[in-house]
């Protein structure tokens, strides 16, 4: 129905942002909402749009591959949208691409709500249809990885990571393994700055 909304970021939370067009709010869930700035300036999202019997949600994302992703990942049987946001907030594409191309089910467990079956399936389903976007897909900066060790001056932003990989799927047991960690990490000073390291570790606890 959409391709993109171009309007300005007026809210974000753990789960999703408002971009306001015309006096109108979207509510956009999208995979990671602190990639986003709340300013002045007109954003461009592309979205999609998925109705249940019960919902109509707004799927948002800076950028048509990730977007394209998205909507593979979606057509998996097992993978509902909230899953395929877990899998595209890890910022790291191009592995997840690499794993279902080298039938490497032991990274793709790694993901919220992904088992050895739907891990399966993403391979059966995926393997050979993804090339184009491997050739083309956009990933963050990794410069935030050097350990710092000290006390955390960014307790409120390092909270809203923890609420926003709940959001995404990821269990209190997973995310208490990996909090001291980060609540070391003092050269860390946004959401999305924890978010990107949070990820990176716990995709390596299993």
């Amino acid at each position: 129905m959409y391709d993109y909304l171009i309007g300005q970021v007026t809210r974000i939370t753990p789960a999703y942002i408002a971009l306001e067009q015309q006096e109108i709010g979207w509510k956009i869930f999208t995979p990671n909402p602190f990639a986003f700035r709340i300013n002045n300036e007109k954003q461009k999202i592309f979205v999609h749009m998925h109705v249940r019997e019960d919902a109509q949600d707004i799927f948002g994302f800076k950028s048509l591959d990730e977007r394209d992703l998205f909507l593979k990942l979606i057509q998996v049987s097992g993978i509902g949208p909230k899953g395929a946001l877990a899998i595209l907030a890890s910022g790291n594409p191009t592995q997840v691409i690499q794993a279902i191309e080298q039938e490497d089910e032991t990274f793709l467990v790694k993901f919220p709500g992904v088992g050895k079956k739907t891990a399966r399936q993403m391979i059966l389903d995926l393997k050979g249809k993804l090339g184009s976007l491997l050739e083309t897909i956009e990933l963050p900066s990794t410069e935030d990885e050097l350990p710092l060790f000290g006390v955390n001056p960014h307790k409120q932003e390092l909270e809203e990571a923890i609420l926003a990989l709940t959001a995404l799927g990821y269990s209190e047991k997973e995310l208490s393994k990996i909090k001291s960690q980060l609540e070391d990490q003092v050269n860390l000073s946004t959401t999305e700055d924890y978010m990107k390291f949070a990820l990176q570790l716990l995709l390596k606890l299993k």
